[in-house]
């Protein structure tokens, strides 16, 4: 986490008596003093000298890396993911970092940085809207600095980013995050066209959830922009999904090959050329809409948190040991706090899956505000011209198809408020209907999944025995809060989740 380098730096600095006030300075400021570092062969670290636990900390995982490449090879491990990358300087403490311990053979300075190399392929990972925003901008300013260019060619020649799209969608919503992932993919795409000798790869951060970029992964790599593929990609599996499509041998190697296939249709197939105008500035137009409508109901609604934690059993899944990290990043209630698994995973166990559509409905509503039967007939183009809206809309579809409104009201009734629990449901249901709406005059079907009817009929065989164990969450779940519940009740909420997150699927 860039925060982490950032103290671990910071301490460096201070104790070799360099910059005791890093941490106060400006970006231009830090980048000059890590740059004047990565210029001096010296190490930074005085040994003898004590440093704080997280500095310690630290410390010890660079070490490790260092000696696990050593014991078992480079492909041991690869790359440094920097989480929350927010500037430029938070690539350069990395790689400072790489320097202090061993990965980093040169420096910066002169002619020396013509054989600087670096062990380990540093990826940015740009998590919320402004970051993805911000891309291709702090990207453009790494590279412009003195030596960089080298270094990367030096190191192998490709750059990874990576993309998050668990907190951009949390941050702005469906619509939005898809957007600006497209948006920042594109304009990467466009910048390292221009840098000789690098290959840009993009790493794109998936979730079981379409809120958090999940999907058929197929129809996911044709969807992504004209000219961002070329031949490789990356991408992770998470959760459920990893057990649902790797178990099986077979079904792993299906899986693979899938993979395979649409990587070098993306790359030998695609469309000549980004989409239309019109299309991208409709896309922008739904993005504003949605994004405001999605902050609106989770950002600005008085009570809406109190809702969240009561109308889902996320305070219960906190405290399950089914997590590789805590539910939350600090000891709030605070949605920005929260983490983007346990929020797209409540709200699928309580059958809303708020992050997979809600603000598109508005959007659309809005978009067709004015001018209606040319804008009914644009966007229609777009779903039939266009797969990355194409691909959005099947997805958004798909999760909808999921969602039942009749058991998510039931979780509204654990809300102690009666009023603000029918204030919010009231909003929450009104948007679900303006999306259905928004689907049906795009694609022309009434119907969820009328273009996948074998999907339709394997959800609709599922509901039956779903339903039921979302009755039964609910009943325990009260019991449970009221103080009647016991152990037997806290196990039955365990496998009240485990048994809906099965029949749901694309929940993790």
């Amino acid at each position: 986490s860039s925060d982490k380098h950032e103290a671990t730096v910071a301490e460096l600095l201070s104790v070799a008596r360099i910059e005791s006030g890093y941490a106060t300075l400006d970006e231009a400021a830090r980048r000059s003093v890590l740059v004047a570092q990565l210029r001096d062969p010296r190490p930074l670290r005085i040994h003898g000298r004590a440093y704080s636990a997280e500095a310690e900390k630290e410390f010890a995982i660079f070490e490790r890396a260092r000696e696990l490449r050593s014991r078992f090879g480079a492909d041991t491990i690869r790359h440094y993911i920097i989480s929350h990358t927010e500037s430029v300087s938070d690539l350069l403490e990395v790689l400072l970092l790489l320097k202090e311990f061993g990965m980093m053979a040169g420096t910066l300075a002169g002619e020396d940085r013509a054989q600087a190399r670096v062990d380990l392929v540093i990826s940015p990972l740009f998590e919320t809207i402004e970051d993805l925003r911000g891309a291709e901008a702090i990207m453009r300013d790494f590279y412009a600095l003195p030596g960089i260019s080298d270094l990367v060619r030096n190191s192998g020649g490709v750059q990874d980013v990576m993309l998050g799209y668990s907190d951009s969608n949390k941050d702005g919503g469906y619509f939005s995050s898809n957007w600006e992932l497209y948006r920042a993919s594109t304009a990467l795409a466009k910048m390292f066209d221009a840098e000789r000798g690098v290959r840009l790869r993009l790493f794109h951060g998936r979730g079981g959830t379409v809120g958090r970029g999940g999907g058929p992964s197929y129809d996911a790599i044709l969807a992504q922009p004209p000219g961002t593929v070329n031949g490789q990609i990356r991408l992770t599996e998470q959760g459920e999904v990893i057990n649902a499509k790797y178990a099986n041998p077979d079904i792993g190697r299906r899986n693979l090959e899938t993979l395979m296939a649409a990587a070098l249709e993306a790359t030998f197939c695609a469309a000549e050329g980004p989409p239309l105008q019109e299309f991208i500035a409709a896309a922008d137009a739904l993005s504003t809409a949605s994004m405001s409508a999605y902050r609106k109901l989770v950002y600005e609604t008085p009570g809406f948190v109190d809702y969240f934690f009561a109308a889902t059993p996320i305070a219960e899944i906190a405290e399950l040991n089914i997590g590789s990290r805590p539910a939350s990043r600090k000891a709030t209630r605070r949605i920005e706090d929260l983490r983007a698994i346990p929020w797209s995973f409540s709200w699928g166990q309580s059958r809303v899956a708020l992050p997979g559509w809600f603000g598109f409905g508005a959007a659309v509503e809005a978009f067709l505000s004015d001018e209606r039967p040319a804008r009914v007939a644009l966007l229609r183009r777009m779903n039939a011209e266009w797969p990355f809206f194409r691909a959005l809309l099947s997805n958004l579809d798909m999760v909808m198809a999921k969602t039942d409104m009749g058991v998510a009201r039931r979780y509204a009734g654990l809300v102690p408020d009666r009023e603000l629990a029918a204030r919010i449901f009231a909003e929450i249901e009104a948007e679900w209907r303006r999306a259905g709406d928004a689907l049906a005059a795009i694609t022309g079907a009434n119907e969820r999944l009328a273009d996948n009817p074998a999907l339709a009929r394997s959800i609709a065989h599922r509901f039956p025995y779903i339903a039921p164990l979302n009755h039964l969450q609910v009943e325990l779940l009260r019991r449970w809060r009221s103080g009647r519940g016991d152990e037997a009740a806290q196990r039955g909420i365990l496998v009240s989740i485990n048994g809906i997150a099965a029949g749901i699927r694309n929940t993790g």
